[in-house]
């Protein structure tokens, strides 16, 4: 009798524990694709489920690509914050991670070379963890003076040709002289202006995937 009376207090606080487990997120054991940057891919001045990343998971969702859409953008984050930050997105074990950074750099005119060293260092790592990279380069405003922009641009181009990585060298190319696809500060994408960056995105994505 003890040893019955025993056993079933043992099954009740067992059913008890698991019960109270959180349940596991329908996807979560889908491929993860990690879109890693600064404030666009963060999504700053938007609501939830209006950031590019969103976007991207709808977009992926809709055409039959079972991933997960996990966004990791800080606002203000810069290339150096990048590298200091890539050993917990190495440790999600992603498949495919989209690199957007560098915006911040060039605002505050920090080196070009610093940029450079930083994106190189930050490529090598998730390339020595065999993930697969998608490369998304930005500009600056006119004002920062057309040699600048044009060095800065260049970094881009010739990280993605250094490390054979997937590139989109303008992540904005399908806003320009479209309405109401940025924010009032003239830096960051509307909603709107987030769909788009997500449809640039994805064809590159989806060259990726096969």
């Amino acid at each position: 009798m003890y040893a019955r009376r025993v056993g079933l207090v043992s099954f009740w606080l067992l059913f008890l524990s698991t019960a109270a487990l959180p349940a596991q997120k329908p996807g979560n054991n889908r491929p993860l694709l990690v879109c890693y940057g600064d404030s666009i891919t963060a999504g700053y001045g938007l609501a939830a489920g209006q950031s590019y990343p969103d976007a991207l998971q709808r977009d992926l969702d809709r055409s039959g690509f079972h991933f997960r859409v996990l966004n990791q953008g800080t606002s203000g984050a810069t290339t150096k914050d990048a590298v200091a930050g890539v050993h917990a997105i190495l440790a999600l074990h992603p498949l495919i991670v989209v690199v957007e950074f560098g915006g911040n750099d060039g605002l505050r005119g920090l080196p070009l070379e610093q940029t450079r060293r930083n994106l190189d260092a930050l490529l090598t790592e998730l390339q020595n963890a065999h993930i697969r990279i998608l490369l998304a380069g930005i500009t600056l405003p006119p004002n920062y003076g057309g040699e600048y922009i044009q060095q800065f641009e260049q970094i881009y181009r010739d990280q993605a040709a250094r490390h054979h990585t997937a590139i989109v060298p303008m992540l904005y190319k399908g806003l320009v002289n479209v309405p109401g696809t940025i924010q009032p500060d003239g830096i960051h994408p509307t909603a709107k202006g987030s769909e788009i960056i997500a449809q640039t995105l994805f064809p590159e994505i989806k060259s990726l995937l096969r």
